[in-house]
């Protein structure tokens, strides 16, 4: 298998995937633009190693990213001659592990995703399974047991080169205040091994799943388990936690796994309603952490120029809505469109700063000279003023589309036409 790694076919489609993934630098500070000419230049030296069985990897570099609901979710970011490499791996055993995966198992596969996972979700509250057992799996990044996982490889794959390979990358390390903290156990994110290792992994949860019949729905370490009454969904959590402590050896986070209503939880970003055909909705979480989001963009103390403010809303908004647009709620995007609009309007208000100036602006918008000396000496405050009748007269729909911003709700129907 280290020849099919070391293919110039299976190199070549690595390196054009890390380099379309972008991302930042490890340890050593190359950036992705340099890694085409890094691997032309020392290519027989790293190939000789990888063959030998000699190559060292580094420790990725250590980042901490804020989760929406408080805490921080650590990533270790590999060296962008380490992606590359652990992306010529993930391609040759993909298609040796994938086809044996769960039918239910949605994270990180090849012609799958996220949205097939919550239409799944809602066929079975379609038929019936109206309780939802949420395992939350604390830390699992951080506490794959590397004996078992490589156990599992072993399974499939022969080559002890490439076996030992995969395990130096478990145990590379990870930099810490300048100093490198050896890895007994865990996958660290940041990598591109690191999902399908994960899968994996978590392939024996899904099996075990199976062999129950029970119904479930995974992507990455959110597992769903829906059930029929609150003490069907106790009873199988208990017995479910009990079989990924025990036998898989990683923790369940009793404070964030609960059986409760599928409406009342979240899943990959989506909630449902509580009808008997159930609607797909964007969670309450979500919108929370969009409009913060929204809110730093649009900040009137921000000094930004408007066509800044509208660039940078369009990139987020764009594939955002691509995301979200799975929802059966036209409404939740109508009504952020009618938010954005209204803080861009007090962010234009303020622009134009004196009075004279917002006089000015008001009668080049078709407002009569009388009527805009009055609101132009209004002393309203940015946000009420914003929500003003003779705001939402001037600066309208039409206004903002033609300064280049992108209607949420124009997308969404556009989205929902062509799926």
């Amino acid at each position: 298998m280290i020849e099919q790694l070391l293919s110039r076919e299976n190199l070549l489609a690595a390196l054009k995937r890390v380099e379309a993934n972008k991302g930042s630098h490890g340890v050593d500070g190359m950036p992705v633009k340099a890694l085409r000419g890094h691997i032309l230049q020392r290519w027989n030296l790293l190939r000789h190693a990888i063959q030998e069985g000699t190559y060292e990897p580094s420790p990725v570099r250590r980042v901490e990213i804020p989760k929406p609901n408080g805490g921080t979710r650590l990533l270790g970011i590999p060296t962008v001659t380490d992606r590359f490499i652990q992306q010529a791996i993930a391609q040759v055993l993909t298609p040796l592990f994938d086809p044996q995966f769960s039918e239910n198992s949605y994270g990180f596969r090849p012609n799958r995703r996220g949205h097939d996972a919550v239409k799944k979700a809602r066929e079975y509250m379609k038929e019936g399974f109206r309780y939802v057992v949420d395992l939350d799996l604390e830390k699992f990044f951080d506490r794959v047991n590397h004996d078992r996982l490589m156990a599992r490889l072993a399974e499939k794959v022969e080559d002890k080169i490439l076996l030992k390979l995969i395990r130096k990358y478990l145990q590379s390390g990870v930099i810490i205040d300048g100093l490198v903290k050896p890895t007994d156990e865990g996958a660290p994110q940041g990598g591109p091994l690191s999902p399908l290792l994960s899968n994996i992994v978590l392939d024996e949860l899904d099996k075990e799943l199976e062999n129950r019949g029970l119904r479930f729905v995974r992507y990455a370490d959110d597992s769903n388990i829906y059930v029929k009454t609150r003490k069907a969904g106790e009873r199988v959590k208990a017995s479910v936690t009990r079989f990924i402590e025990s036998k898989l050896k990683l923790k369940v986070n009793q404070d964030k796994s609960a059986v409760d209503r599928p409406w009342k939880r979240k899943f990959l970003g989506f909630s449902f309603s509580w009808e008997k055909t159930p609607k797909v909705r964007v969670a309450k979480q979500t919108l929370e952490k969009t409009k913060a989001k929204i809110k730093a963009i649009t900040s009137r103390r921000a000094p930004k120029t408007m066509d800044q403010r509208i660039k940078e809303l369009n990139q987020y908004l764009t594939g955002w809505c691509g995301y979200y647009a799975l929802a059966d709620t036209p409404s939740i995007f109508e009504g952020l469109d009618a938010w954005i609009r209204r803080r861009l309007r007090m962010c234009l208000w303020k622009q134009w700063k004196r009075p004279k100036t917002k006089v000015k602006r008001l009668i080049s918008l078709g407002i009569p000279k009388q009527k805009a000396f009055e609101w132009g000496n209004t002393r309203k405050g940015y946000w009420r003023i914003a929500n003003s009748p003779i705001l939402h007269r001037t600066l309208d729909n039409r206004f903002w589309k033609s300064e280049g911003l992108v209607s949420l709700t124009d997308r969404y129907n556009f989205l929902r036409n062509v799926s």
